[in-house]
């Protein structure tokens, strides 16, 4: 999910410099979403992770 994030990020300030401003918003909003997404299901996966496993003999 940081892959698409980084993805949409690219997309949107290639076409900002390009001056596609429509596109570019909606690209780096993109960006912000799955950034986010990305973030809070890391930190899920941290705290309720694979818990309560051990070390083998």
């Amino acid at each position: 999910m940081f892959r698409w994030a980084i993805i949409f990020a690219v997309v949107a300030l290639v076409a900002a410099l390009l001056g596609f401003g429509g596109i570019g918003g909606l690209s780096a909003d993109f960006a912000k979403i799955l950034l986010v997404l990305a973030v809070v299901l890391l930190i899920i996966g941290f705290v309720f992770g694979r818990g309560g496993q051990r070390p083998l003999p």
